[in-house]
């Protein structure tokens, strides 16, 4: 029987490589380049990106709304089933990779802790705007939609009206603390996604299921809900962004990168600090903004 060969460089590299594929590292630096793609994006693509992502997250509203209109009413499964309908629209944005904001709380605060340089936190800042404004313009656009257009069956008006006073009912604390393990769940979604390969569709269905199960609060998709109150004359633009908007986003932030990706950032700092210090000659005066 032949002897086995030794493995050479490449192969063993490549064992090696494969063997650590789930490392913490290695997804840390997998969203930290799909974050500074997403920085990289003229604004234009962003605000395009941005204004798909709010119209299609309404199916999020309409989805948990139809399983509301046709589930029975009194069972006792009705609740965690109908939540399922919330996942649609979350699955329709990520699987197709348009910008929703609350992803970007993670993906592109990972290469700011790596490179903290105010040129890196003023695109933070760009892209966050840009997103976010494009968002909720894509979300009144659905909402106007949804409450006039007459491309949304009559039965399912009462379910979209009722999930919206529910979600932008809850005064303004309630609202922030229930927005801080969305914005958890979202940036632990995010975190997942590389490693998760073919069953991207399950991770996200099962995370952002928890969210509508749970009753944590989304900015985005609770702006649809929003708006569909405000283009009906039944929520004010005062209640509407103090009450509801504003600590919605805030506790997503706090949830996303306040804890998330500081907690993230904890798990790698020390290997990068090694490396960067080890790569030090070749990188002073550059930045992944610049020509290499």
């Amino acid at each position: 029987m032949p002897r086995d060969e030794p493995l050479g460089e490449a192969a063993e590299e490549e064992s090696v490589e494969e063997a650590a594929k789930l490392s913490a590292r290695l997804i840390y630096e997998v969203i930290r380049r799909d974050g500074i793609d997403e920085l990289r994006r003229p604004v234009r693509s962003l605000i395009w990106s941005g204004l798909a992502a709010g119209v299609m997250i309404s199916f999020s509203v309409l989805g948990e709304a139809i399983f509301r209109t046709y589930l029975p009413k009194d069972a006792d499964w009705t609740y965690l089933v109908e939540n399922l309908g919330y996942s649609i629209g979350f699955v329709l944005v990520i699987m197709g990779r348009m910008q929703l904001f609350t992803e970007n709380t993670i993906s592109t605060v990972l290469p700011a802790m790596a490179d903290p340089r105010p040129t890196v936190f003023k695109r933070i800042g760009r892209l966050w705007v840009v997103v976010l404004s494009a968002n909720l313009v894509g979300a009144f656009l659905a909402a106007l939609y949804i409450a006039y257009g007459a491309g949304v069956p009559d039965a399912l008006l009462p379910a979209v009206r009722e999930l919206s006073e529910h979600a932008t009912g809850m005064g303004a604390w309630q609202s922030f603390l229930r927005a801080v393990p969305a914005g958890l769940l979202i940036a632990a979604l995010v975190w997942s996604l590389p490693q998760a390969e073919s069953q991207q569709f399950i991770l996200i269905m099962m995370m952002t299921w928890l969210i509508a199960a749970g009753d944590f609060t989304h900015v985005v998709a609770g702006s649809v809900e929003m708006a569909f109150l405000m283009v009906n004359g039944e929520l004010g633009l005062l209640p509407a962004v103090f009450g509801f908007f504003l600590p919605v986003l805030a506790g997503n932030v706090v949830g996303g990168t306040a804890i998330f990706a500081l907690l993230a950032w904890g798990q790698v700092k020390g290997e990068l600090i090694r490396e960067l210090e080890h790569k030090k000659p070749k990188r002073v005066g550059t930045s992944f903004f610049e020509p290499r």
